[in-house]
């Protein structure tokens, strides 16, 4: 089978929209409330979601799918779950991530995130139409969103044509490694979804459950770079004494010229709805328990953004010339950098069958013209399943506002989630489940080669 440029909008029939609104009639609130809890409540970082996955894979065969548990290695597997149509349909992957990133204990003395905070807690609390908890809204609240639209699809009894593949993954997040117990380093960045699709599931289409509430077609790739910044070793009490070349002040020379570079990368690279960025996440230097002794090596850290046109070498490049530039304004500057990870972007046709379904399904839910107002800068494991040949079509939940009193940072935004929210994406995907599944694979642009 191969895939039309652009596939023939086919407006709903009376039947397809009475089975939406039969679907839709399925959400049930308590149910997605006691699911996100559960959740919320079973701590799953990255190469350690064996627990939540055979929890989702229990969730599935309650709810009447075909589920089996996706072992990667002792502790790391994904859950998988078939609602299976009569065969003459596409078959659509609703995928979401299993893993959290954040609320780690060995990280907290690091600055990622005090354990005292609610939301970077492994303990949903349930407050005013909201859930509070370590990844409430993001991963787990979106993948809470992709298991219930499928559950309602089969409560409502839509008959299917085409399958539903629910494909919930571990190892998704932006992390190469966390624990030093783990004997596997390469523990997140797509793993999961990588041997998902590698071990069979190779669907027609897929939909990304992930932020933002706005259909996208385009992803960030992101590139890593460490970058080595050298002076000489020394001692407070012989400052005077021998050369100061104090690695972590230089280092700092350097942090400085490349954030007044990195809005300048960015508008430089920006490109359709996508705003690469950059940051410096890291720095190495320095021992903490005598820092009456400076050291002769300082590390940077960089995250990279690029768009799907770019190369990870097109980014290393542009750094290098940063970096040129950076040592032309002080001779004595010594460094150099090399690139520890590179993950390309990637795009699906904005016209594919699997998107405009999206726009649609969102414009039917909003009452409005779908727009994506703000490029991002975000990578997912979407650039894997592009990287397998699957269209993808990201969708995420609603923006929401913050309970009083919480801290406007990345913890909160990730660890905060509103019930209605859910359920407004949650129809979104049910429209283009049934938009999609409940036709023949030539309708929706699969044609025979």
């Amino acid at each position: 089978m191969s895939i039309k440029e652009k596939a023939e909008i086919k407006p709903l029939t009376p039947e397809q929209k009475r089975w939406i609104e039969q679907a839709w009639a399925e959400i049930d609130e308590q149910e997605l409330l006691s699911l996100i809890v559960r959740m919320v409540n079973t701590p799953s970082f990255p190469g350690r979601e064996r627990e939540l996955a055979e929890l989702m894979v229990s969730w599935m065969r309650e709810n009447g799918l075909d589920a089996f548990y996706q072992p990667i290695d002792e502790e790391q597997g994904n859950a998988i779950g078939y609602l299976r149509g009569s065969g003459d349909g596409p078959e659509l992957l609703m995928w979401g991530e299993l893993d959290i990133c954040l609320g780690i204990e060995a990280e907290e003395h690091l600055g990622m995130g005090s354990l005292s905070r609610q939301e970077l807690r492994p303990e949903a609390k349930v407050q005013n139409g909201y859930v509070i908890g370590l990844g409430a809204e993001n991963p787990k609240g979106h993948a809470a969103c992709a298991a219930m639209a499928v559950r309602a699809i089969r409560r409502a009894k839509v008959p299917l044509k085409g399958t539903i593949v629910l494909g919930l993954c571990a190892g998704g997040m932006p992390t190469n490694r966390w624990d030093p117990k783990l004997k596997r380093a390469n523990v997140a960045h797509g793993i999961g979804c990588e041997f998902m699709l590698q071990q069979g599931v190779r669907p027609d289409f897929a939909i990304a459950a992930k932020p933002v509430y706005a259909v996208s077609w385009e992803e960030a790739g992101l590139c890593w770079f460490k970058i080595t910044v050298k002076g000489n070793l020394g001692y407070a009490g012989s400052r005077h004494l021998i050369p100061y070349q104090n690695a972590i002040t230089k280092a700092a020379k350097v942090v400085l010229e490349l954030e007044k570079w990195f809005p300048e990368y960015a508008r430089r690279n920006a490109s359709g709805i996508v705003a690469p960025q950059g940051i410096i996440g890291a720095i190495e230097g320095g021992c903490s328990y005598k820092p009456a002794f400076y050291p002769e090596l300082c590390h940077l850290y960089l995250d990279l953004r690029i768009n799907p046109d770019m190369s990870p070498m097109d980014a290393k490049r542009q750094l290098e010339e940063a970096l040129n530039n950076i040592r032309n304004s002080d001779p004595e500057l010594d460094l150099d950098c090399q690139m520890i990870l590179g993950i390309p972007g990637s795009r699906t046709d904005p016209s594919n069958w699997i998107v405009q379904s999206c726009i649609r399904a969102w414009e039917a839910v909003e009452g409005r013209k779908h727009s994506y107002d703000v490029p991002h800068s975000g990578a997912t494991d979407v650039n894997i399943l592009r990287m397998w040949g699957v269209p993808v079509a990201r969708l995420g939940l609603p923006p929401l506002e913050l309970l009083p009193g919480m801290k406007k940072d990345l913890a909160s935004w990730m660890g905060l989630v509103k019930i209605e929210n859910m359920k407004r994406l949650i129809k979104c995907y049910i429209h283009s489940i049934v938009d999609t599944c409940t036709r023949t694979r030539e309708e929706v642009g699969l044609v025979r080669n």
